[in-house]
């Protein structure tokens, strides 16, 4: 399901240590890697050869710092506007997952400071695993899938089953929020399938695959809650669906409007405590 990652580095942030504890998974270890650094556009033709001899030397130690298997890893330096290049080499490669460093600033923070990592979420509809420069990366046994009934949550299901697959003391867990405010907001238990239709076939679907699963349950906002619930059972990772956000009529365009309203995804993405992977329906 994953066998084409695309790393994208700046020289800074978490964003090389994640991709080092993402392949040391069973089913990640014959993926194939690409690692792209974006040399941005300069005036000044000085400044353009240091920005890539810069650039060359953050990939060389990129590629130092993962020390993986040479028949396995592959660099790009382009220059360019990253958020485009990004995209663009996403889809030359056909990348089943990006990964890229996020400062975790708030939505009218990324659009002021031109993010990288949220223009490529707005404008890419391939898996994004994001990592916060200021989270701590830990080995990867514990994910936890937002679920709903949304075809996005599914994938993110499928995409969860694939990664845990022979983890030793691995756990895969469902978490769904009743917006039904009429129960206390921060009551919380520990359900069975049998509770919550929204979750039965999801655990039937990991039971199939032998993994140890957990349902969990909360009332109340579904981002702050999906936050407080993946720093409370101390997650690893987190998968969450995302619906396509681009216009319509303009998919090369960011949907500003919805980058400026509340959106459950791009909550999470800034205030949760852990890597959270983004993801939509398969194309």
């Amino acid at each position: 399901m994953i066998e084409k990652i695309l790393l994208a580095v700046s020289g800074l942030g978490h964003a090389e240590e994640m991709l080092k504890t993402l392949t040391k998974l069973p089913s990640i270890q014959r993926a194939k890697v690409t690692v792209l650094h974006v040399v941005p556009d300069q005036t000044a033709a000085t400044a353009m050869t240091a920005k890539w001899e810069e650039g060359g030397k953050i990939l060389a130690n990129a590629i130092q710092y993962l020390n993986l298997d040479p028949s396995k890893v592959s660099s790009i330096l382009r220059q360019g506007d990253p958020k485009y290049v990004v995209c663009q080499v996403a889809d030359e490669i056909d990348a089943d997952l990006i990964i890229m460093g996020s400062r975790g600033l708030k939505r009218l923070q990324s659009i002021f400071a031109n993010s990288v990592s949220q223009y490529v979420f707005q404008l890419s509809s391939r898996p994004m695993l994001l990592v916060k420069d200021d989270i701590y990366v830990k080995a990867i046994k514990r994910i936890m899938v937002a679920m709903d009934n949304s075809e996005a949550a599914k994938r993110c299901l499928q995409l969860a089953i694939f990664l845990l697959q022979d983890i030793k003391e691995g756990e895969l867990i469902l978490a769904h929020v009743n917006t039904d405010l009429s129960n206390n907001p921060s009551e919380k238990s520990e359900i069975s399938r049998e509770q919550n239709s929204v979750m039965a076939d999801a655990v039937l679907e990991a039971k199939k695959h032998g993994l140890q699963t957990r349902c969990v349950t909360s009332n109340g906002n579904p981002s702050e809650e999906i936050c407080r619930l993946a720093q409370e059972w101390n997650v690893d990772l987190l998968l969450l669906g995302s619906p396509d956000r681009r216009p319509s009529i303009a998919k090369s365009l960011v949907d500003i409007d919805r980058l400026l309203g509340t959106s459950l995804s791009d909550y999470v993405r800034v205030n949760a405590t852990c890597p959270v992977l983004l993801a939509r329906t398969a194309d």
